[in-house]
């Protein structure tokens, strides 16, 4: 640099120093707004709120948090590697681009299998990332499941299927059976059983089977989940709903309903004529037994009569005697006398012997009938 110059910043220096302090103004105020300040001298407070505004920029960018639902457990995946241990219900934070949270439906669902309908129904709450499926936590419905029957025919089952995803092996499970789970579970698993148990009778024998075919069903599918490693999968139930068979299957069904039908009518006929004949039968020996009963009865009545009229007539003919015929005789002899007063045209006729020897007989009227003739 040339002397002159270092010179004059030599007498530069000292005179801007006096003038700090001694005048306020001057040329201290023009080389203040031409100079830059040294950097330490930045606020802090302003440092403070740049790191500030940063931090809060990129925390709605990258967004480290996620809220887990009541229903679902979440799965927190570190480098590609899953947490075995789910995360429950509420706010959790995470490390962004290092670590992510998958939250995973633990609610019931319901697949039914059935030709009716085949839209899916879904739930109002956000869907798994781990699926694109639409019924996530809510219901499928997919086709009937074709069976053939012990001689080979095709038969449609319905069948529904309720289940839930383990809370506490959910990681597990994602982990080995992908987001697809349910398809290699639950969807793979039933329709093996329904196959292997309705094979195993004829088209006509499964209506009259529905119960033990049911039963069979659920039995099975619930052994074949349960006993998967682990257990990842909770059965709730398990419905059969309908079985249509072929259309020739169901008339010859239908022919032979009938036919039992109206061999139970024939019986049912043949039954109630077999009572009324029991009953007719019943009321004829009720009332050969009435009739004989008063028979009986009447025989005895007179047998009794008879017994006592002929102790009574023993009884008059030991009472009887001599004098007392006479004096019946006078008494009826008195009454004959009586009547003879009244009427004079009587015949009276004598029998010889007996308690009444006289017979009386009244001609009177005998005689004005003859009158009135004339």
């Amino acid at each position: 640099m040339p002397a002159d110059m270092n010179d004059y910043f030599k007498k530069k220096k000292p005179a801007s120093n006096n003038s700090n302090t001694s005048n306020s103004g001057g040329e201290n105020d023009r080389g203040g707004i031409f100079s830059m300040p040294p950097i330490g001298g930045s606020p802090k407070i302003l440092q403070g709120i740049i790191v500030v505004v940063v931090l809060i920029f990129l925390f709605f960018i990258l967004k480290p948090f996620t809220i887990i639902n009541s229903g679902e457990v979440g799965i927190k995946v570190r480098t590609g590697k899953f947490d075995a241990t789910p995360l429950n219900p509420g706010l959790h934070f995470y490390i962004p681009v290092f670590e992510r949270i998958l939250p995973v439906n633990t609610r019931i669902r319901l697949i039914v299998y059935s030709n009716l309908e085949r839209d899916t129904v879904g739930d109002d709450y956000a869907k798994s990332s781990l699926s694109n499926e639409t019924f996530e936590g809510g219901l499928k419905k997919n086709p009937s499941i074709q069976v053939l029957d012990k001689r080979g025919l095709t038969v449609n089952i319905d069948i529904a299927v309720q289940y839930q995803l383990r809370a506490e092996s959910a990681a597990l499970t994602i982990e080995k059976w992908g987001s697809s789970w349910e398809e290699k579970i639950i969807n793979s698993q039933v329709r093996e059983v329904v196959r292997d148990v309705v094979g195993q009778y004829t088209a006509e024998q499964l209506p009259e089977m529905r119960n033990e075919i049911a039963a069979a069903i659920t039995t099975k599918i619930s052994q074949k989940i349960t006993s998967l490693e682990g257990s990842p999968v909770l059965l709730s139930s398990v419905e059969l709903r309908n079985i249509d068979l072929p259309q020739k299957i169901k008339d010859q069904i239908e022919r032979v309903q009938i036919a039992k039908q109206e061999v139970t009518i024939a019986e049912q006929q043949k039954e109630q004529a077999k009572q009324e004949a029991l009953k007719k039968a019943e009321i004829a020996k009720g009332e050969a037994e009435r009739n004989r009963i008063e028979a009986q009865g009447q025989a005895d009545k007179i047998r009794i009569e008879a017994e006592e009229q002929a102790k009574a007539n023993i009884l008059i003919s030991q009472s009887l005697s001599d004098k007392l015929l006479q004096l019946e005789q006078i008494k009826t002899q008195a009454k004959f006398n009586e009547a003879l007063k009244e009427n004079r045209d009587a015949q009276i006729f004598l029998t010889p012997g007996g308690a009444v020897p006289n017979i009386w007989v009244d001609t009177k009227d005998k005689k004005r009938s003859t009158v009135g003739n004339n």
